[in-house]
């Protein structure tokens, strides 16, 4: 198996996509607003990555946060909150901000289990911080580590409820960049005093299935390298200081933050300890020059891998989605209330 999960052109595979990802036998695949068009179409391409394999647990993955950062959209999926929302609550009633956070993504994962989608790119457990760059924003959770760590925990509840695997992002924390990773290289000059705060969430939830690595340099740990593309703070800051053991993704590998060629870049990640390269935009040439570049998949990953897959299995039974949103609604309807 390849360590890589690769996008998708369009809206259904063409016989060259299908040719190569049964040859490369990549981790999973990414989907993205060009690959969904109605809920017919969008399990029949999800059916049909599954029976290419020849299995029914296969990562096919998504980013639906809610908010601005939403692949399924309207008036097909349903609309969902961006992340503040559950932090303005939290102001207000803590404990009804995580029960909104729970029920907001349990519904958001019935969504996408019913497509066939078994990973969803979320909860985001950067902090926030004032000045960064708003590539963050009101996708944030809040601004102290321990409610973003809490309403993280709720929504990763939620979605294994729905049957579908999350995944925290961005470490070590990508709250107080001040710049946008998939635009330039951010560096953060914050001492390692100061990203203890960035870290603190992850080391919470230390025991989430799979993670996302941040495009971002740390000064105080690594002058040259972004956090992808470090051994150093893959080994010593992710794994050891975060203790984080599950599955680590690389965040898109073609984003600008990064230099050189897409295989190289693929390369570099997994040497520096990375577990699966992410490439997003389906280009055959850098799809195939990462299955040339990276060796196959090591045993340990590959068990990483079937844990992570295997995160959501004893889901709770399935709610009623509408109940679901209704009762988020009117939790969030809290904060609205006190404004």
């Amino acid at each position: 198996m390849t360590p890589a999960i690769f996008g998708i052109a369009g809206t259904k595979l063409t016989e060259e996509e299908r040719a190569f990802f049964r040859e490369a036998d990549p981790a999973g695949y990414i989907l993205f607003g060009r690959n969904v068009e109605t809920r017919e179409q969008l399990r029949a391409l999800t059916d049909d990555l599954r029976t290419i394999h020849g299995r029914e647990r296969v990562l096919i993955s998504i980013d639906q946060e809610g908010g601005r950062v939403a692949r399924m959209k309207p008036p097909v999926w349903p609309q969902f909150p961006a992340g503040e929302a559950f932090a303005r609550l939290w102001d207000v009633a803590p404990a009804s901000a995580i029960e909104a956070a729970r029920a907001n993504a349990e519904a958001l994962g019935m969504e996408l289990a019913d497509m066939g989608i078994t990973v969803d790119y979320l909860p985001l457990l950067d902090v926030r911080q004032e000045g960064a760059h708003d590539v963050i924003g009101d996708r944030a959770l809040g601004g102290e580590p321990m409610q973003v760590a809490a309403l993280g925990r709720a929504i990763l509840e939620g979605l294994a409820r729905a049957g579908v695997t999350g995944c925290v992002k961005h470490m070590p924390g990508h709250g107080r960049a001040g710049a946008d990773s998939h635009k330039e290289l951010p560096t953060v000059e914050a001492s390692e005093e100061e990203l203890e705060v960035d870290c603190r969430p992850f080391r919470t939830l230390a025991g989430a299935p799979i993670g996302m690595s941040a495009h971002v340099r740390y000064t105080a740990w690594d002058a040259e390298n972004p956090a992808t593309l470090s051994p150093f703070v893959v080994g010593e800051i992710i794994r050891k200081k975060i203790g984080f053991a599950g599955l680590l993704l690389t965040d898109d590998i073609d984003m600008e933050a990064l230099t050189g060629s897409v295989p190289e870049r693929a390369a570099r990640a997994i040497a520096a300890g990375c577990d699966i390269v992410l490439n997003c935009w389906a280009k055959m040439d850098d799809m195939a020059g990462i299955a040339e570049r990276i060796p196959a998949m090591s045993a340990e990953v590959a068990d990483r891998l079937e844990r992570a897959l295997a995160y959501a299995d004893a889901a709770a039974p399935a709610a009623d989605r509408v109940e679901l949103a209704a009762r988020r609604d009117a939790l969030l309807d809290l904060a609205r209330d006190t404004a």
